[in-house]
């Protein structure tokens, strides 16, 4: 074969420790000329949820991260819908399923309207992973990442901003 494997030093990014790469060209050119890549050690994410979040929220949100590293779109998609149903019902929603207790918190201003509806869409996403039926489709990579970030905008609203409003009022009555 004329395929050629090159190896090359870099230092990681994430962790600044020295890695692998090993790559090589497509040995049968042509117009693409497309190549594949292995990273050793395989360098790591540090993903970490905000300390000020519920412990329940940090580990489904967690485990929403880590299922979406290692590709594995059902995962991904149930444990994001459970952070989700614990952030909601946290913050005192009521309803029959997930999409009225979205509603639930968007009627009572908690939410905003562009969260409710835009969670009408994501919402049905990884409803399948988390009640399957025989022979199903499985949850796709996009749909998976789709639930995640809607989670993670979820939790900024909820989370985040309320904890960042809180940290600017202590700091300005500290001055």
């Amino acid at each position: 074969s004329s395929k050629v494997l090159n190896f090359d030093t870099l230092k990681c990014g994430n962790c600044a420790g020295y890695v692998m790469v090993l790559w090589s060209v497509n040995e049968h050119g042509g117009s693409q000329n497309l190549y594949d890549y292995r990273v050793l050690p395989y360098p790591l994410k540090l993903t970490e949820a905000p300390e000020h979040w519920p412990p329940d929220i940090q580990r489904y949100w967690l485990q929403a991260q880590k299922s979406l590293e290692v590709e594995n779109w059902d995962a991904a998609a149930v444990m994001a819908r459970s952070a989700l149903q614990i952030a909601l019902r946290q913050h005192k929603a009521t309803g029959k399923d997930l999409k009225a207790e979205i509603h639930d918190l968007a009627s009572k201003g908690i939410l905003p309207p562009l969260m409710r509806e835009w969670s009408d869409e994501v919402r049905e996403l990884g409803n399948d992973s988390a009640h399957p039926k025989p022979n199903q489709e499985p949850t796709s990579e996009q749909d998976a990442k789709d639930v995640v970030e809607f989670l993670d905008f979820l939790l900024d609203y909820l989370y985040n901003l309320p904890k960042q409003i809180q940290d600017y009022r202590s700091r300005r009555e500290n001055k």
